[in-house]
């Protein structure tokens, strides 16, 4: 007899859900695409690191660091907020 897949037919929001693991991965994506936003806004507008940093008003390394790693997730509304600030660009989050 053929073994039932219980996953077949569910969305793969459903999946992640039943794994435990929905708003990890979530965050993991939004994070990635932030990082990819940051890094794609400073190298148009020819801000190096120190430069953002400066504009950010900190200077920790370790806090852009952060900021521009696709993999952490670990950033505050408020650097993020500073980062789109130094950039030209607003932040906007919404529930939906």
């Amino acid at each position: 007899m053929r073994k039932v897949n219980k996953h077949v037919g569910s969305s793969f929001d459903g999946f992640l859900k039943e794994e435990g693991i929905l708003e990890e991965t979530r965050a993991a994506a939004i994070k990635k695409v932030l990082a990819h936003q940051f890094i794609k806004a400073m190298k148009k507008e020819k801000i190096s690191k120190v430069e953002m940093a400066m504009r950010m008003h900190t200077k920790s390394r370790a806090q852009l660091d952060r900021l521009l790693d696709p993999t952490n997730t670990s950033v505050t509304l408020l650097t993020l907020e500073k980062a789109a600030n130094a950039v030209n660009k607003h932040l906007r989050l919404q529930l939906v």
